[in-house]
């Protein structure tokens, strides 16, 4: 009577490993493969410097321009057609301008009806003693809308451009000394003598654009400029007390809107031949030129805000 196996001598049977193999229960390679792991290649000296000199053998070849062909005749070529584009740019400028009319000539295209009807009517239509005033802010004020949104876009662009991390801004000190010198006796004195006298006039040239030489832009301008002269004199601090951010947000906003409103009003009337309910005036007076005095205002504050803050942003990286 024969020994019943045990099942570890079972599995040593050459049996056992035969009815493996047929069910597909055990890989024959498994653990019968010697795998070891690669070592990472590394070059000697020698290969090296041998890479390195056929490195410096290509780069001769391909950017030598002494003994490169083809980078000389691309130079040659390069050279020939600028030459000849030059001269055929000069030759067609010189025809252009000898097709122009002669200094003086009635025919010429600053002579014509639009000219004229600004300086002869310009006065009546728009009650806006100077005439640049009427032209920019009524005969032409949709371009002038579009001009005071681009700087307002223009402002934003920079503000999303300098902005700082509001998580890292909250864990860094604020300090006015930070983004300029210690105070200056000379220029906060100098500061409190002229920042109102500058102030006042950049008002007086807003409000005084229809009657003369100045308006929103010119006045803004020189506002923007007193209030960046206050900011250099006596720092962030004390400036944010009457000017911030905010502040700017909202006296910009509140300026396009009124421009915009009020030109809608002005297209709506104009283009259906309605009856402005808006008076006119009387040319001269400082509340004439009809809506001329607002959009004057608009455009100022505008400008004012958009110098302070570019200047602002420029200086701390952010507003």
């Amino acid at each position: 009577m024969s020994r019943k196996r045990t099942d570890e001598e079972y599995r040593r049977t050459v049996s056992f490993r035969l009815k493996q193999w047929l069910d597909g229960s055990r890989d024959p390679y498994l653990d019968q493969v010697e795998m070891t792991p690669k070592q990472p290649y590394v070059e000697t000296p020698e290969v090296q410097e041998r890479r390195a000199r056929e490195r410096e053998r290509m780069l001769e070849r391909v950017y030598d321009v002494g003994r490169n062909t083809r980078i000389r005749e691309f130079h040659h070529l390069y050279q020939i057609f600028s030459v000849l584009f030059c001269l055929l740019l000069v030759l067609a400028l010189l025809t252009a301008v000898s097709w122009l009319p002669t200094v003086g000539a009635k025919e010429r295209p600053v002579n014509n009806e639009v000219a004229a009807r600004y300086i002869e009517n310009g006065l009546q239509e728009t009650g806006a003693v100077n005439i640049v005033t009427g032209m920019i802010l009524d005969y032409r004020a949709f371009d002038t809308l579009g001009e005071s949104h681009v700087l307002f876009a223009a402002t934003c662009t920079v503000l999303i451009l300098l902005r700082r991390d509001k998580k890292k801004r909250a864990r860094e000190i604020e300090s006015d000394r930070l983004y300029e010198p210690k105070n200056d006796v000379i220029l906060q004195t100098a500061a409190r003598v002229l920042v109102p006298p500058i102030i006042i006039f950049g008002i007086y040239v807003i409000l005084c654009g229809h009657l003369g030489p100045g308006g929103g832009f010119s006045g803004g301008a020189i506002i923007g400029a007193g209030l960046i002269l206050y900011l250099c004199a006596f720092g962030f601090e004390k400036t944010e007390r009457f000017f911030t951010a905010k502040t700017y947000r909202v006296t910009s906003f509140c300026a396009l809107a009124c421009y915009s409103l009020s030109k809608c009003y002005s297209f709506y009337t104009g283009a259906n031949g309605i009856e402005s309910a808006i008076p006119l005036g009387t040319p001269g007076a400082i509340l004439s030129s009809g809506l001329i005095f607002v959009l004057n205002i608009c455009v100022g504050v505008v400008v004012a805000g958009t110098m302070y803050t570019f200047y602002c942003m420029f200086r701390k990286g952010g507003y």
